[in-house]
């Protein structure tokens, strides 16, 4: 056989096997993947795949997706790109229990009809298409839940809002949350206008938000949040009492200073409404909030604040926290998976004394090594920071921001059931004694173990505490907590550790600190020559108001001023003109460093591969010449 007829089927062989190869690879080797990934974006976690293993009865998904409309819009390709992929890899893991679909709404087609009978959103995008970007889930009994549009925005809770879509399909009966609040944004009735955290819990749970005064609690019940509570009776609390003796399970968000409870108080209450606590259920307990507000400027939050000068300062201010990982519990499931930090607003510290046998507190999240007790009168209102610092007096040791208490508790009423609030029934008594007649009989003693999760600030589930107005994007953990609790509690705790999951967009963090650094030094520049030029016009225009003459001299504009005054006017032109040129030169120089960056990157990425390519062949070119040269 000669050289070519060799080369021509060696070619082709080596083609066959290689098409072979690629056949049976991807046949049997589908669902395998390295994940090389910072934030392990393509690792299913633990949660997911119990979830999968134990799905009783298949789960169709249909992913929906303008193609068209979406490939102008590169964060929402790039988006649904992981969407697609994530969604092959359930349908793999589920070993066929779970069965995707992807189907494309075009104007006026089938494909559309689907998306908006099942809910999914039609976002405008200035064309003529309408974006439709969601998933529809449906069991075996048709029971359906829809994810209406998948902002990339949201792309930390991908898979927590995939898992439990899934897991809701498979067991239709969500837990059921009571959430008793004096917040506005809590106690909507409707879930999109109240905060993003009752939103989420309106997703993922039955809620049901009682009246303020409610003589008894709803029935089937599997977790309170009492968040921030309006004063409560006797009766009111006995109810609490009893549903935790009787297996029950509650987060509490209490406050000595909440700030977001006080918005629009016309009439001096401010104290009053800031304040809620534990009460006589606290004392029980062995457990009490504590009177004063905690500031920590160790943990302390750059906020915005006027200076004396009328400007405004991002300035670290020790009422507002930002408590990090080292200071999270990270052996309890509540906060072991959160890794943003949680923000809180003049928060209390919780106090333990002697508590009752068999009941065990366990601190979730605590404060730096020295915070300070501030008046909480003085922190609710706004307090400036050098005003902390003046009256911060350090304490020995970290304090107490949030706690599991667990164990079998005893009742906060040993002599019986309080009489029923007539009163908060609007005088209605025999309302009032039917409410008493259905309520169960007292008991003294939990009849299961108890698990109350303890929070000592309600102004942290607000959204201006950790989300972004414009994109709703969570910046911090703040919801994931008490979601976290809600499911620990209710028995779901598995799929908490998914709520924190790392964006599959990373930042380019270097440019973000340069930016940062420049908008800074930017603005104050920019606010510091602006000032002056102002003040040099307003002073030029007094000088020609003056020196403006009339009759003969009308036009000059110095015929009446004297030596020094048009010296003056000379010298503020000359520095007019000078901070003119200066502000020009100040914003040409707010990008240098960053487009010095972008242009040497660029630099890098188009000709770092050739010129590494050129120069293997220049190390092959010389190794071959120098094997072909005769030896001497």
């Amino acid at each position: 056989m000669d050289t070519r007829r060799y080369v021509i089927l060696s070619t082709v062989l080596a083609g066959v096997i290689l098409l072979a190869g690629n056949i049976a690879a991807q046949s049997l080797l589908s669902g395998a993947r390295i994940d090389f990934t910072e934030g392990k974006l393509y690792t299913l976690s633990k949660a997911t795949e119990t979830t999968l293993r134990e799905i009783a009865e298949p789960v169709d998904l249909t992913f929906v997706y303008s193609r068209r409309a979406g490939q102008d819009f590169p964060a929402i390709q790039a988006h649904a790109a992981r969407v697609r992929e994530l969604l092959a890899t359930y349908e793999t893991r589920s070993g066929g229990r779970v069965r995707v679909r992807e189907i494309d709404p075009a104007p006026f087609s089938p494909a559309e009809d689907e998306a908006l009978a099942a809910g999914i959103a039609a976002v405008p995008t200035g064309g003529d298409d309408p974006l439709y970007f969601g998933i529809i889930g449906h069991n075996t009994i048709d029971d359906m839940r829809i994810l209406p549009f998948l902002s990339p925005d949201q792309d930390t809770t991908l898979e927590y809002d995939l898992t439990r879509m899934i897991s809701r399909l498979d067991e239709p009966e969500p837990p059921r949350i009571g959430i008793l609040s004096a917040l506005a944004g809590m106690t909507v009735p409707d879930p999109e206008a109240g905060y993003s955290l009752l939103r989420d819990i309106d997703r993922s749970f039955d809620m049901e938000i009682l009246s303020p005064d409610f003589g008894a609690l709803p029935a089937g019940l599997d977790v309170l949040l009492v968040a921030h509570p309006p004063p409560l009776s006797s009766r009111q609390e006995w109810l609490i009492d009893q549903f935790l003796l009787r297996g029950g399970r509650a987060v509490f968000l209490v406050d000595p200073a909440a700030k977001t409870a006080v918005t629009g108080d016309m009439f001096g209450m401010s104290n009053e409404l800031a304040r809620s606590s534990l009460g006589r259920l606290g004392r029980a307990w062995g457990v009490e909030l504590s009177p004063d507000a905690v500031a920590d400027a160790a943990f302390a939050l750059p906020v915005p604040v006027q200076t004396p000068g009328g400007r405004m300062e991002e300035m670290a201010h020790p009422l507002f926290l930002g408590v990090t990982r080292e200071a999270i519990n990270r052996s309890d499931p509540i906060t072991a998976d959160l890794v943003r930090v949680v923000n809180f607003g003049a928060p209390g510290a919780l106090i333990t004394g002697t508590l009752p046998a068999g009941l065990v507190i366990s601190p979730l999240i605590t404060t730096g090594p020295s915070p300070s007790f501030i008046d909480a009168g003085q922190a609710v209102r706004d307090m400036p920071p050098a005003d902390v610092l003046r009256v911060y007096r350090s304490q020995p040791g970290p304090l107490t921001l949030a706690a599991r208490l667990s164990g079998t508790l005893t009742t906060a009423f040993p002599a019986g059931a309080p009489p029923p609030d007539q009163a908060r029934q609007g005088g209605n008594a025999e309302l009032a004694r039917a409410e008493a007649a259905a309520a169960l009989p007292h008991i003294s003693s939990g009849e299961k173990p108890a698990e109350i999760v303890i929070v000592a600030d309600a102004d942290f589930i607000s959204d201006a505490f950790y989300v972004l107005p414009d994109s709703g994007a969570a910046v911090a953990d703040n919801g994931a907590l008490v979601l976290n609790a809600l499911d620990a509690l209710s028995g779901g705790g598995d799929l908490s550790q998914l709520r924190s999951r790392a964006p599959a967009l990373r930042s380019m963090t270097r440019i973000d600190r340069m930016r940062s650094a420049a908008e800074e030094q930017y603005f104050r520049q920019q606010e510091q020559l602006q000032g002056r030029l102002a003040s040099a016009q307003a002073r030029l225009a007094q000088l020609q108001e003056t020196g403006a003459g009339d009759g003969f001299f009308a036009g000059d504009v110095q015929a009446e001023l004297s030596e020094a005054e048009r010296a003056e006017l000379n010298l503020l032109r000359e520095d007019i003109l000078s901070l003119r040129a200066r502000l020009r030169e100040t914003e040409a120089g707010f990008r240098r460093d960053i487009d010095q960056l972008e242009a040497w990157m660029k630099a890098v990425n188009i000709w770092g591969g050739p010129i590494l390519v050129g120069i293997a062949g220049l190390i092959v070119w010389r190794r071959q010449t120098r094997a072909r040269r005769p030896a001497a």
